[in-house]
């Protein structure tokens, strides 16, 4: 509030880190009417986006970039002689991830006039030194002190030999202040350090921030609050409240109490699996009860690490560990898991280091959209030379490979597993291919739970006196096409069909070593997320959308097996085949 009351966010640009916090800015910035749609297909989304308001200067799904971003955006306004105001809003918790320390270096060094806001709601920065420390806070942020500043710089300014004096007295006064206050280092970057001030204070913030904008350089004001604050039922949870679906506003209890899931799944699985090999530890980024790790950091305290929002710092790690002896499993969501490619591909890979991923929220995660939708993992971690790569259909399927990755694996694997529970199908067909549902005239491929769609599908094809042959890959890298091929060597079509993107996913490899092999295939067509982003909605609206639920399916299968036939005719007249 206070931030609207004294920058205009239609032209000054305000870069979230993070967007859980911006309901307010939507409601501030004419969407408060429209908040019922929130996080729901086709309404607002749950983080800031540009196409949805000029409001909202960039998106923010992914934590600590903010300050670099910010710098882009000033040196955009310097370069191209604009006039507009360039602000932070940064969490201490973002502060764990070193990219937040490379936009501060570089920010602070630039000279760019901004304003980075440090929004401190759990985690010190650096504590305060006694009483005398918070009474000269105090004092440097009151109305008059910062008047007299302004009003001192300027007079120095002026006078014969004024500048040289200001430079000493400001050196004198930040070497006292720097032994009582924490804003050195802050200052030492190149920041002018405003705080610690109560974040709650609005009318003080105001103020602040009003000084704040008038200054000519870097500024770091840094402010306290307390997450939830006003709302006993977050000031409790204010884990469970940092991304919130829908609750009861009198009790805070969700309006749809969490099932068992995946990500339980795992976290049960894997303390079994330290129990009988103590060399295990888990590693999370700041996200141990997301992924399942609660339970184990409670059991196991001694082989449990949360880095913080460092993804790549955690591959590095655990490869350190890896090497020397320890069974380092890193949970980590799809969506995060990205950032740390460079580390797969040099600490891990490289040495074929036995590195363990719990890859969370892979495929579609429903509310949270396109900063959050775990589906391009299948095709990154394809090209980590050794990698070993598993996507199970059901619990059963995720506590075999799990086993089989922390006990029996020797190189680098991953294990991926979608949000939310399993399906119709909670079978265990193990580790690599299996025929689900035998069949005579096409055959139907997929991996993970997406065969919940693909088994209803054949069983309305059959309604229809199509037979078709279900097959499900559970190793999806490296790729194993044997039972694929064999099975569309009897049934002469196939459709492939994956939750990821279209671009080096499983189905273009797939196809390609189908071809390759010389299966004689008449039709062959793939079924998969397309090249685009995928906006919000619930995961069933989203397959609905892009063609993988049951109906669009089996619209599929029929057009595959028309182009074949028609591709009969044609090789028949010598034209080549489908």
């Amino acid at each position: 509030m206070a931030i609207h009351r004294v920058f205009d966010t239609g032209r000054d640009r305000l870069v979230f880190d993070v967007g859980h916090q911006c309901y307010v800015h939507k409601m501030l910035t004419g969407r408060a009417e429209q908040m019922d749609t929130l996080r729901s297909f086709g309404g607002l989304a749950g983080f800031p986006k540009p196409a949805e308001s000029v409001h909202d200067a960039f998106i923010a799904g992914h934590a600590s970039d903010s300050v670099s971003v910010a710098v882009g955006m000033a040196r955009a306004r310097t370069r191209l002689k604009e006039d507009y105001h360039v602000l932070a809003l940064i969490g201490d918790g973002a502060l764990t991830g070193g990219l937040a320390y490379e936009g501060l270096s570089d920010a602070g060094g630039s000279g760019e006039p901004l304003i980075v806001i440090l929004n401190d709601n759990g985690m010190s920065i650096s504590k305060n030194v006694g009483g005398v420390a918070e009474l000269l806070a105090r004092q440097r942020l009151k109305p008059q002190y910062l008047r007299f500043k302004a009003g001192y710089r300027k007079a120095m300014g002026l006078l014969p030999g004024g500048r040289h004096i200001y430079r000493i007295t400001h050196q004198l006064k930040r070497a006292i202040k720097g032994t009582l206050l924490p804003s050195s280092f802050f200052e030492d970057m190149g920041f002018t350090y405003l705080g610690p001030v109560d974040g709650h204070d609005v009318k003080r913030l105001t103020r602040l921030l009003r000084y704040a904008k008038e200054l000519k350089g870097p500024v770091l004001l840094h402010i306290r609050t307390v997450k939830g604050k006003g709302y006993p039922a977050a000031e409790r949870n204010p884990d469970k409240f940092h991304g919130v679906g829908r609750f009861c506003i009198e009790t805070g209890v969700p309006v749809q109490p969490p099932a068992r899931d995946f990500s339980a799944v795992f976290g049960e699985t894997l303390c079994q699996l330290a129990r009988e090999e103590p060399r295990l530890c888990a590693i999370t980024a700041a996200m141990a009860p997301g992924t399942g790790l609660s339970g184990f950091f409670g059991q196991f305290p001694g082989r449990s690490f949360d880095v913080g929002i460092a993804e790549g710092h955690a591959v590095s790690m655990a490869a350190g560990m890896a090497k020397q002896g320890l069974i380092p499993v890193f949970a980590v969501y799809s969506t995060f898991l990205q950032r740390s490619y460079d580390m797969l591909l040099h600490d891990v890979g490289i040495q074929g280091l036995h590195v363990v991923l719990g890859v969370d929220r892979a495929g579609l995660v429903g509310a949270d959209g396109e900063t959050h939708h775990g589906v391009f993992d299948p095709a990154f971690l394809a090209t980590v030379p050794g990698m070993e790569v598993y996507s199970p259909a059901s619990f059963a399927e995720l506590r075999t490979m799990l086993r089989h990755a922390v006990l029996t694996c020797t190189g680098p694997v991953a294990v991926r597993y979608p949000r939310g529970g399993e399906g119709a199908y909670q079978g265990d067909a193990g580790l690599g291919s299996a025929v689900l549902r035998p069949g005579r005239d096409i055959t139907l491929v997929g991996y993970g739970t997406l065969m919940n769609q693909l088994l209803a599908a054949a069983g309305a094809l059959a309604e229809e006196g199509i037979s078709a042959e279900v097959v499900k890959l559970g190793r999806i890298a490296p790729l194993d096409a044997a039972a694929v091929a064999e099975s569309a060597g009897r049934t002469g079509h196939v459709l492939i069909a994956e939750e990821a993107m279209a671009a080096g996913g499983v189905g273009e490899r797939l196809a390609a070593a189908l071809l390759t092999a010389g299966v004689p295939v008449k039709g062959l067509a793939l079924a998969n997320l397309g090249a685009g982003y995928l906006p919000h909605g619930s995961v069933e609206q989203l397959l609905a959308l892009r063609g993988l639920d049951g109906a669009h399916l089996i619209k599929r299968v029929e057009e595959v097996l028309r182009h074949g036939e028609k591709a009969a005719g044609c090789a028949a007249d010598g034209a080549g085949i489908f």
